[in-house]
């Protein structure tokens, strides 16, 4: 019982609102909301071009996979998109987007069931396809080198794609779990099979970018628990940074201070 309820704590932080949040939000903003075709699965994307090279990209969280202890949501939509908050609030002057997990927005969608946003969330297909919906945001902002920003689950994906990509000039997460397999052993959460880990998959080959990481003080989700062992595989002089802020939580109020918290970027 223990076990069940810590689950739905872990994945349903942060979920209240309405599903139909996200469109709405990038609409009121002016920005052009788009569903991108990938390999395995449709992407909800946002973007809001500008002049320059330099893209600045969030990725979404993993959203409602759960509605309860014991029972998958029929859909993985966010009804409170912090990604999309963070992207909204940077500030003006360089291009930004956008980027939904797959089946969040879509659904019923191209290959969704519910592993897609449970155990499979960090798959090498999930992989795959972010990793084509960044390459297709960066042709539409006409953008050559991207700053990656991963907000919870989508911040673990950022580190793995920063890893793989060439076009990357810095990382951000926000609340991320960059340590999948300790912060499940840290919850006592049964590991996640097949899933990618950042702290050894990419962590090794992310000593030379830039990069920050946030975590909230008060994050009973994820917290500076889930950097550690990311932090630990980092080559020795990584430019990394890591700030865990008081008084935050895994929802609570990144997008509220963020043009605050925000790094100068490259």
């Amino acid at each position: 019982m223990l076990r069940s309820a810590l689950l739905a704590l872990l994945l349903l932080a942060g979920c209240a609102g309405r599903a139909s949040l996200g469109p709405e939000l990038a609409a009121q903003a002016g920005w052009r909301w788009e569903v991108l075709a990938t390999p395995g699965f449709d992407l909800a994307s946002a973007r809001r071009p500008s002049g320059g090279e330099l893209a600045v990209i969030y990725l979404e969280g993993d959203g409602l996979a759960y509605l309860g202890p014991a029972e998958v949501s029929p859909d993985p939509t966010p009804t409170d998109p912090v990604a999309l908050r963070l992207a909204l609030a940077h500030p003006a002057g360089v291009a930004l987007g956008w980027l939904g997990r797959p089946c969040q927005y879509v659904m019923p969608g191209r290959n969704c069931a519910a592993p897609v946003w449970t155990a499979q969330r960090f798959s090498p297909m999930a992989l795959a396809a972010m990793d084509a919906g960044v390459s297709q945001l960066k042709a539409r902002l006409g953008a050559r080198r991207l700053v990656l920003v991963g907000y919870s689950g989508g911040g673990a994906l950022a580190a793995l794609l920063a890893a793989r990509r060439d076009d990357v000039a810095a990382l951000v997460t926000v609340a991320a779990n960059l340590d999948i397999a300790g912060w499940l052993a840290f919850h006592r959460l049964p590991p996640m099979a097949g899933a990618l880990d950042p702290a050894r998959e990419a962590a090794p080959a992310l000593g030379r970018l830039p990069q920050w990481h946030f975590s909230g003080a008060e994050d009973r989700v994820t917290g500076a628990t889930a950097l550690r062992g990311f932090a630990l595989r980092l080559p020795a002089g990584a430019p990394a940074r890591f700030s865990d802020v008081p008084a935050f939580g895994h929802s609570c109020c990144w997008a509220r201070d963020w043009p605050r918290l925000l790094p100068a970027l490259p």
